[in-house]
């Protein structure tokens, strides 16, 4: 059977790409790896109508909503290839499948790579986050440190103040020029300059001078890249953002590779299930659009600096 599209990766960018094509009666293969980026938190927040719900009842509901489409079908598992052209893409999972389609759209979402600190991993999504907008309200106004990771991290300290009291944990990891560290002592933020032993308790920091900081919660500025190399191996532009390495797209979703699109937080920052969301939604019409008039498949233009 050729499909009109497969989708790979079925959370909250997929699913919401999925269920505009399946509405235009467009046959539409998810193949899904079952790995949510915010599989680690007990709730999601910020996501209008959808505020405070465990993400993994998100899903499931959006799922079933999905599963009354005759035009959908489901794959358990993970996409290892990618290959052909528009009209005729051939996709091969682990476990020896084929699946043809005329279009592609990766959803396949991103990994985080969060700084070396003991303790950090484990409260990932818990007591550690990267989005105030997500997590910031439930802090409760209490101290918050932010972890630090890179550049992004002033930017972090500098937008928190909004939610708590902020203190940057400096940790080796950011470089403060005099401007910085006069625009941070304006927006009140305290800077820690001794260096992190580890995360205990709750959110409590240990410093190697033995010192114990307690915050109510903490954040970093993790560098994200995609989920696997499937991107790059088919041949999709990538990109540094500020945030990290993602496929690079233009307006309507489209990679550097013919028929083949992207959306979520593999293709655009910031990040959170509300704009991973809209882009889906945003890249099913797209791709509707060029199963219509398929003159309009083409290329994004590769700009200087692209992998």
């Amino acid at each position: 059977m050729q499909h009109d599209v497969i989708v790979i990766g079925g959370s909250y960018a997929g699913m919401a790409a999925a269920l505009q094509l399946v509405r235009a009666r467009r046959a539409v293969l998810v193949v899904d790896a079952g790995e949510r980026r915010n599989r680690f938190t007990s709730h999601s927040h910020g996501f209008l109508g959808q505020d405070g719900v465990p993400p993994g009842d998100i899903v499931a509901n959006a799922r079933r909503q999905l599963g009354i489409y005759p035009a959908l079908s489901w794959r358990e598992g993970r996409v290892e290839a990618v290959s052909g052209q528009v009209d005729g893409f051939i996709v091969t999972t682990a476990d020896g499948e084929s699946h043809q389609g005329r279009r592609i759209l990766l959803a396949t979402g991103v990994a985080d790579q969060l700084p070396p600190v003991a303790g950090l991993a484990e409260r990932w999504g818990k007591a550690v986050f990267h989005c105030p907008y997500c997590h910031g309200y439930e802090l409760g106004s209490g101290r918050i440190g932010i972890v630090g990771a890179g550049p992004m991290s002033i930017h972090q300290a500098e937008l928190l103040t909004d939610w708590g009291e902020v203190t940057l944990l400096v940790n080796g990891a950011v470089a403060l020029s005099r401007d910085v560290r006069s625009t941070l002592a304006r927006r009140s933020v305290t800077i820690e300059e001794a260096s992190i032993d580890r995360i205990d308790g709750h959110a409590d920091v240990v410093m190697t001078d033995g010192r114990r900081l307690r915050f109510a919660g903490l954040f970093t500025a993790p560098r994200t890249a995609p989920s696997g190399p499937l991107a790059d191996a088919a041949g999709c532009a990538l990109e540094e953002t500020p945030m990290g390495v993602q496929v690079r797209t233009d307006t309507e979703n489209k990679t550097s590779v013919p028929g083949v699109f992207a959306c979520g937080d593999v293709a655009r920052a910031p990040h959170s299930v509300s704009l991973a969301v809209s882009n889906g939604t945003m890249a099913g019409v797209q791709i509707h659009r060029s199963l219509l008039w398929p003159e309009t498949v083409h290329p994004v233009q590769q700009a200087a600096g692209n992998r």
